[in-house]
């Protein structure tokens, strides 16, 4: 007999979860180990689904190494499963917002803005498709960080440029007008004099964006 979590989802609609099944789900994941947790907290960063490939490059980093095997063990678990698109999801939102909650409330922004650097670090220069978009918003999480270094300012706010101009190649223009709005306020206030090109190309494509939100 295995053990693992089984979700009635018929029961699981038409019932309201409480409060006390959320903490039953907490004292369970905190006797995972470390590397099942990791994973847990990293999806619940991510929303209800995480794509195998987001898995796969943070699976090539030193900080993420060992991820893959917290996947099948959370697989194996319950607390996850593959959807028919492949992607991998919580069973249940409860579970995913306990996962979140392994994260003390003072480290959540911390927590996505590294996520945000270490996908950023393994996928610089690649065509990435949509995980642009989960990159530039987990990385957005630490803009006070950002801010003191202008090198870095300049590149992430390119990042967001890509991000909105993917959007916009979407035809998403209020998704595209975030993005672009993140990259216009990453830039040093003489962007200008500065940064002059970048500054009018975000400039242009804020306005496109504005003109069909």
């Amino acid at each position: 007999h295995q053990k693992r979590w089984v979700w009635n989802e018929d029961i699981i609609r038409a019932e309201d979860i409480t409060d006390n099944v959320l903490h039953l789900l907490s004292s369970k994941m905190d006797g995972l180990s470390d590397n099942v947790q990791t994973l847990l907290k990293m999806m619940a960063c991510f929303g209800s689904c995480t794509s195998e490939s987001v898995i796969g490059y943070l699976n090539e980093s030193v900080e993420y190494a060992e991820v893959r095997n917290g996947l099948e063990r959370a697989l194996i678990d319950g607390f996850i499963v593959t959807n028919e698109e492949g992607s991998l999801q919580f069973v249940h939102d409860k579970v995913r917002e306990a996962a979140y909650n392994l994260i003390p409330d003072s480290d959540k922004k911390q927590f996505h803005y590294h996520l945000g650097k270490v996908l950023y670090s393994l996928c610089d220069g690649k065509d990435v498709g949509d995980t642009i978009f989960l990159i530039a918003s987990q990385i957005n999480h630490g803009k006070e960080w950002i801010l003191r270094d202008e090198d870095l300012s300049v590149c992430i706010s390119e990042l967001n440029m890509k991000a909105g101009e993917k959007a916009l190649d979407g035809c998403d223009h209020k998704t595209a007008y975030s993005y672009l709005g993140a990259a216009l306020s990453l830039l040093p206030e003489d962007h200008w004099r500065t940064h002059y090109d970048l500054s009018l190309r975000l400039n242009f494509l804020m306005a496109g964006a504005a003109k069909s939100c």
